[in-house]
């Protein structure tokens, strides 16, 4: 049985046609472009390999267990191009397990986009048309059908290591986009049961204030006491300073 044909994905903003609409700086915010017609030397094909760690698994600390040697090996000899260096980090184990594993399919059609693709998706509808993909083909396909793609193609070619091309500014998407979403941050009991978060969501002041029905006098206490009026209260004294006290006050019904 032949798999449905790829829906067709219109983007929903004019915007997206455009090489970019959010805001660059030429020092900060522009993004390096890593190509291996500007590596010279070993050292350079190295930058490239941990630039795309960052830009595929978003790790900005790799730890040995997430490096593909393999792959690495056979970029630094020629044998493949940073298109299938970063086809490889997208089909292995290690992506598998950051990303895929963590999310829903939607979840993982956003972050690969933004990871591979260097943008956003345009709409809901590109969400769902890839996420069919994965669901009838695989991770394997998919990943595949991003790197082959006529807008990898024509954005990055064979020789040009992807980036944020719709990056806004100081907001790179692989720091602003959380690698865990929502449902499994609740799931995990990352949130939803985390003893920290459930204190402060029913336990707090704040939290019971918020749970008070409307017009409830509870729910202006810290209005009226802020603006509660000072008043003077009265003189503290002792048992010893009650005799000079009365000395010094006079009997008003002696004769």
């Amino acid at each position: 049985m032949s798999p449905l044909p790829l829906l067709t994905v219109i983007p929903s903003s004019q915007n997206q046609r455009v090489a970019s609409f959010g805001f660059a700086d030429e020092d900060d915010d522009s993004p390096f472009i890593y190509r291996t017609e500007n590596a010279s030397d070993a050292a350079d094909l190295e930058e490239i390999i941990w630039a795309a760690y960052r830009q595929v698994f978003s790790e900005h600390v790799i730890l040995e267990s997430n490096r593909q040697t393999f792959l690495e090996s056979q970029f630094k000899n020629g044998q493949i191009s940073v298109r299938d260096f970063v086809r490889g980090l997208g089909k292995s184990d290690t992506y598998y397990r950051l990303v895929v594993e963590p999310n829903s399919n939607y979840r993982v059609v956003e972050l690969s986009l933004k990871r591979i693709l260097g943008r956003a998706p345009y709409n809901k509808l590109e969400e769902i048309t890839w996420s069919i993909v994965i669901a009838e083909q695989g991770i394997g396909a998919f990943i595949d059908a991003l790197v082959d793609s006529d807008e990898y193609e024509q954005v990055f070619g064979e020789n040009t290591l992807p980036y944020q091309r719709k990056r806004l500014q100081e907001r790179p998407f692989n720091l602003v986009t959380p690698r865990y979403g929502a449902d499994y941050r609740d799931s995990a009991g990352i949130t939803k049961y985390d003893w920290q978060f459930t204190l402060q969501k029913y336990f707090t002041a704040k939290a019971k204030t918020r749970r008070l029905p409307e017009g409830d006098p509870g729910r202006f206490r810290e209005i009226a006491q802020s603006i509660a009026p000072k008043v003077n209260y009265a003189q503290k004294l002792k048992a010893s300073d009650i005799p000079d006290y009365l000395a010094a006050v006079p009997y008003r019904g002696r004769r």
